[in-house]
């Protein structure tokens, strides 16, 4: 097994489906349906993985149908698996893919996109694991811009505009403007010199450390940032006409390494970064990379609904719908795609769609990528029970956000039984009566009750306030009456 391979099934990979889906209920209440097939589509990876190599290959992924409203929880269900095992994931939105030959981003891009997300994570992975190391050569780095030794070493980092000692820039041979440190002298002449810069870089070593220059300037050459040149069709004008104007800067001589006035504690942030970008092997993040997102990468496609078109119909601005569908269809099924990293196989990528499916039904999509999506789940609508435990018992629930971010202003916020409950019937009343957002109606009421509170919060430092049923209407009970106003509000 390649080490790429074993890495995989390592950690929380290898968590068995019962234990995944308890990982999954301290983040989404309910939908135990789609939780087991995420669950049991995960565990398969790493049963895969096991296989011999003659049979492992044949194995794909079962790809996954949720079907349901929208705040119920399928996105949250596909990112939090992710999470879990730490495989590069990426949501994308049907709707914004057309057929080839329209205006609009291509299907393909939703797998360059993963790879781009793929190649950051490994990246970011690399740095930390390079970041200790990066730190005496930074050291080195900032010790030659607060003392530069000779001209060459001037040229190549830069000089300090203003150091502990004084406005002028510590130079070879002026080392006797610097005190000595207490209970040592400084040489004089000839070779002693060398010895009394070798005093003085470890003098400032030691300050460097401690932070005492931190707030000192210092003057660093830094490169000029590329222009993004890859060019994807439909994309936004703005970005492409950006793209194009730096391009053409940089070929007339404007892209060229600047100076920059920062602070050493600014320069320490800066010079790591460019430290740890010469620190990593690209050619070494590109290959993990492509065998990550080949062999774990998910990728979410959401609204996968409306580009289904009823009973075969296509009428404006559906022609293309269904050629959106074919086109989706190969990468589905497993097929090579050009990035700017290598080419992209993507047989064993696990694809989760989503869609409310209110209009169009999943038969109206073409037979093929039915097919493609075995496993269909069905999310179940939210209720008042429902929102209650989602206030209350996931992590980092919505009432502990607020209770947190009132917390810094000085105010203790608390929430009783009876206002929980009555903020769950509301947003199942609301949801019943007017468009069904799910969970999402929890963050409407939640901000619309806590709006004064907020606004104010400053004015009730050390305050204690009480959040109770009677509270929660006077706030709201005007709105839920008036049923055209709370389409709008709540």
């Amino acid at each position: 097994m390649a080490a790429e391979e074993k890495e995989l099934v390592n950690g929380n990979t290898a968590l068995t489906p019962k234990e995944i889906v308890e990982r999954l209920d301290q983040y989404i209440i309910g939908q135990k349906n789609a939780k087991r097939a995420v669950a049991v589509a995960l565990r398969n990876r790493y049963r895969r993985i096991q296989l011999p190599e003659d049979i492992r290959d044949e194995v794909a992924p079962k790809n996954i149908l949720m079907i349901g409203p929208t705040g119920v929880g399928k996105t949250e269900i596909a990112r939090r698996l992710a999470k879990l095992c730490g495989a590069p994931f990426l949501k994308v939105e049907a709707t914004k893919y057309t057929e080839v030959g329209y205006v609009g981003r291509d299907v393909e891009s939703m797998v360059r996109d993963l790879m781009a997300v793929g190649v950051n994570d490994v990246k970011a992975e690399m740095e930390e694991q390079l970041r200790e190391k990066s730190v005496p050569i930074v050291e080195e780095k900032l010790l030659d811009l607060l003392l530069p030794g000779n001209k060459k070493d001037e040229k190549k980092s830069g000089t300090i505009l203003g150091n502990i000692f004084g406005a002028a820039p510590v130079h070879r041979g002026e080392t006797d403007a610097i005190p000595a440190p207490a209970g040592e002298s400084v040489p004089q002449g000839g070779a002693a010199e060398d010895s009394a810069d070798d005093s003085t870089r470890e003098k400032f070593r030691r300050m460097l450390r401690d932070g005492q220059l931190d707030d000192r300037e210092v003057e660093i050459t830094v490169p000029p940032q590329m222009p993004n040149m890859e060019i994807i069709a439909g994309g936004n004008l703005d970005d492409l006409q950006n793209s194009l104007q730096g391009f053409a800067t940089m070929l007339h001589g404007g892209a060229r390494n600047r100076r920059r006035t920062v602070t050493v504690r600014e320069a320490r942030g800066i010079l790591t970064e460019e430290t740890l970008e010469n620190l990593v092997d690209r050619d070494k993040v590109s290959e993990i990379a492509k065998h990550r997102v080949e062999q774990s990468g998910i990728i979410f496609i959401d609204e996968i609904d409306k580009i289904a078109t009823k009973s075969g119909e296509a009428h404006g601005r559906d022609v293309s719908r269904e050629g959106v569908q074919r086109d989706i269809l190969p990468i589905v099924e497993g097929s090579n795609v050009n990035t700017k990293w290598g080419v992209v196989n993507t047989t064993h990528i696990l694809f989760i769609a989503a869609g409310a499916f209110s209009v169009a039904a999943p038969g109206d999509l073409i037979p093929e990528l039915q097919g493609r999506f075995p496993l269909r789940v069905e999310l179940e609508s939210l209720h008042a029970a429902d929102f209650r435990r989602i206030l209350t018992e996931t992590k980092n629930a919505l009432t502990r956000q607020y209770v947190a971010l009132l917390g810094t202003e000085q105010v203790t916020l608390t929430f009783t039984d009876d206002a929980i409950d009555r903020m769950s019937f509301l947003a199942e009343e609301v949801n019943g009566k007017s468009e069904n957002i799910g969970a999402r109606r929890l963050h409407t009421i939640m901000e619309k009750v806590l709006d004064d509170i907020s606004f104010s919060a400053d004015e009730h430092a050390g305050e204690t306030i009480t959040i109770d049923a009677k509270y929660i209407d006077e706030k709201l009970n005007d709105l839920v009456a008036d049923q055209d106003l709370s389409r709008y509000i709540l």
